[in-house]
């Protein structure tokens, strides 16, 4: 496919996802309908339907609401000349009309414009002077982080396989974190990751489990368990009998697959309280992933004030059944990807107001040094049984 061609398919994608198809979805059912495509003309389709929505706001100011006044926009927004692509010439996009050939006054650059607006207020009370630097970092792609399953090599041993695979690493500060500056395509089919040498996570989750003195025996429940990736990280440095549970067993699927590729036992509870009490308990609770913005750009336009509402009662009451399973002096880590005030501290808060509960630790990681952004807190209960 030319580049024009795959402006046109991304405007088709756009399309779906403004009449409320899912993004990946839409993508999905295109590619289903172009045999002719190949992996190459299927990233960069996706990249552009990603870019537009990492900066909507930016693109409806510079072009329109629909799928080609979107990437008429981004191509504004991008700094390339938008008549070269829009030429009608083959599978492009038609030629632009009169009024779509007279560019804005100036191309918008406010990187509020790239966030619901509902969100300003709680985003700017939470990040405080921060503010402006994290939202204007979600404007852009996040790099790939890899966590070195230091259990079966050397973070170096690693780079050089992975480098045999095609993929360049760079270290970044962290003990086992590597960021991946060419190659990430290739990441999922080379040997150094199905050798379970690697995993990926973001550096911030790697960062917020580095900050933590995981038990080196006793019980660990990774309570909100998901795909296991903080239960994989735990059980490289831990010797604790760790146990996964998740209220969807189905999310689980690949932890099996993935904990035998890393060489660790990790044990499904299939109640929460079958093996309790815990030494530690993990509540990765479910939030609105503002943190992953970067990742996840749909998730802001998809997220509501009734939604953030209902995830903040969810988060309450993970963490009260959460506290109930954790032994006198044993602790609870609690962790988020968001942003959120609403969702971290003023949490963490309730569940210091039940007796015999103190707060160890608590950490705000956030772009663009931490590439998402992501909370941990630490909390002990008291000793008395």
């Amino acid at each position: 496919m030319t580049p024009a061609a795959r402006v046109a398919a991304a405007i088709e994608v756009l399309d779906r996802w403004r009449a409320g198809t899912p993004a990946e979805k839409a993508l999905t059912t295109w590619a289903r309908g172009a045999r002719y495509a190949g992996s190459k003309d299927r990233a960069a389709i996706r990249d552009h339907v990603y870019d537009v929505l990492r900066r909507l706001g930016a693109c409806e100011a510079n072009g329109s609401t629909d799928g080609r006044g979107l990437m008429l926009g981004l191509m504004r927004v991008q700094g390339q000349n938008p008549e070269a692509v829009f030429s009608g010439e083959g599978h492009a996009p038609s030629p632009l009309s009169p009024d779509e050939q007279v560019p804005p006054a100036a191309v918008a650059s406010d990187p509020w414009l790239d966030v619901p607006d509902w969100l300003h207020d709680p985003l700017r009370e939470s990040l405080g002077d921060a503010a402006d630097d994290v939202v204007a970092s979600l404007q852009g792609r996040a790099p790939l982080y890899l966590r070195v399953n230091l259990r079966k090599a050397a973070v170096g041993e690693v780079q050089d396989h992975l480098a045999s695979d095609g993929i360049i690493t760079e270290t970044c500060g962290l003990s086992g974190a590597l960021m991946v500056v060419e190659g990430d395509r290739r990441l999922r089919l080379s040997a150094t990751y199905l050798g379970g040498l690697v995993e990926i996570q973001d550096l911030s989750v790697q960062m917020a489990c580095a900050a933590v003195v995981w038990p080196q025996s006793g019980r660990v429940l990774d309570f909100c368990a998901g795909g296991g990736g903080k239960a994989l990280a735990i059980a490289a440095v831990s010797d604790a009998q760790i146990y996964v549970h998740d209220a969807v067993p189905a999310r689980m699927s690949d932890i099996p697959a993935r904990a035998d590729r890393a060489g660790v036992v990790l044990t499904t509870a299939t109640r929460a309280d079958d093996h309790a009490p815990y030494d530690l308990v993990l509540c990765d609770v479910p939030c609105s992933g503002s943190g992953t913005w970067r990742r996840d750009p749909e998730a802001k336009w998809r997220l509501t004030p009734d939604r953030l509402a209902e995830l903040g009662r969810i988060q309450r009451q993970i963490v009260e059944q959460a506290q109930r399973l954790v032994r006198p002096g044993g602790r609870l880590v609690y962790m988020t990807c968001s942003l959120l005030r609403s969702e971290n501290e003023a949490v963490v808060e309730a569940a210091q107001s039940a007796p015999g509960w103190a707060v160890l630790q608590s950490h705000r990681f956030q772009p663009p040094a931490a590439s998402d952004g992501f909370f941990l807190a630490e909390l002990q209960r008291d000793g008395v049984g």
